[in-house]
């Protein structure tokens, strides 16, 4: 006969803020976020048809037939920690996240940040591929996909965690041999290229009601991330995404020339399969990943700009 269990992940959060009267605690007890213990709860509520905590102001109270519910299930929770403790030491082995990201986005901004990731959580394995293909075009499966959006994709369920906006960049050497103090001044300079987004500059010169403007060379890259390298060597003026450049600007590595005009960009998203939508580790890790993006999401500002010109 088919056993019938309901998300074992969800369960568990269940059991936990269920004893503790607290999703707060059950957050720590469990080393997840307090948005993650809500949503695996509401998750186990779908599942069961019916509520399990009465919700208010600053606390939640167990249902009747949650509590009757809790009662039956906590002995099991125990002897399954007994049962796990006999046969061998408890996370022994680490849980392992599987996750696509572009690579310049990896390079640029994931990678410098994954050591705060890891100190948080040091049972926790990630696993990164670099790709740009189209989500549903991935060969393998991914238990989180970063990709631009946000789109709506069968299967999947889409949050942002990054915007950005693109503006020209440049080395502060490069603007101290040849100031730019407005657009036009750019007919002075390279114009820093990727074959793959070709329409940056276009569009830029575009909004600043310069589309015909002529530089004095143009230089084309394959990758995004060698375009931006050769801004920073002084090569010549990007095209800079300021999610990914925001680390090079604070540390005076590149400058904002002109903050306007600036070209919107699509937000960086992650995809989840909805089958993972309850894993602890990935609910972790895309928590991580929204508190980075809030975190590092900097303003144009005038301080990116060398003191003189």
């Amino acid at each position: 006969m088919k056993r019938v269990l309901p998300p074992l992940n969800a369960l568990r959060a269940f059991e936990a803020a269920g004893r503790l009267c607290s999703f707060k605690e059950a957050a720590a007890e469990l080393h997840v976020t307090q948005g993650a213990i809500s949503q695996s709860v509401r998750l186990l509520e779908d599942w069961l048809g019916a509520p399990l905590f009465e919700r208010h102001n600053r606390r939640v109270v167990l249902t009747a037939a949650a509590k009757a519910y809790l009662a039956e299930i906590g002995p099991l929770f125990e002897q399954l920690s007994q049962a796990t403790a006999q046969f061998g030491s408890p996370g022994s082995v680490p849980r392992t996240l599987s996750v696509s990201a572009p690579a310049t986005f990896t390079l640029r901004w994931l990678v410098p940040r994954l050591e705060t990731f890891r100190d948080r959580y040091p049972g926790i394995e990630v696993q990164i591929q670099t790709s740009n293909k189209p989500v549903e075009r991935l060969k393998e499966p991914c238990d989180i996909v970063i990709r631009g959006g946000p789109d709506t994709l069968y299967g999947y369920a889409t949050r942002a965690f990054l915007t950005e906006e693109r503006v020209p960049v440049c080395s502060p050497a490069l603007l101290q041999r040849m100031p730019l103090l407005v657009p036009e001044d750019l007919r002075r300079h390279t114009l820093l290229h990727t074959s793959s987004l070709p329409r940056l500059w276009p569009d830029w010169l575009a909004s600043a009601s310069l589309p015909a403007l002529k530089p004095v060379a143009n230089v084309v890259f394959d990758h995004f991330y060698l375009t931006l390298q050769a801004a920073i060597d002084g090569l010549g003026v990007a095209m800079g995404p300021t999610a990914l450049v925001s680390s090079d600007l604070a540390a005076g590595r590149l400058v904002i020339p002109f903050a306007q005009p600036r070209l919107l960009s699509r937000s960086y998203c992650t995809y989840v399969p909805t089958e993972k939508l309850a894993d602890d580790t990935v609910l972790l890790f895309r928590t991580w990943l929204e508190e980075e993006g809030s975190l590092n999401v900097q303003p144009l500002h005038e301080r990116w700009k060398p003191e003189s010109r």
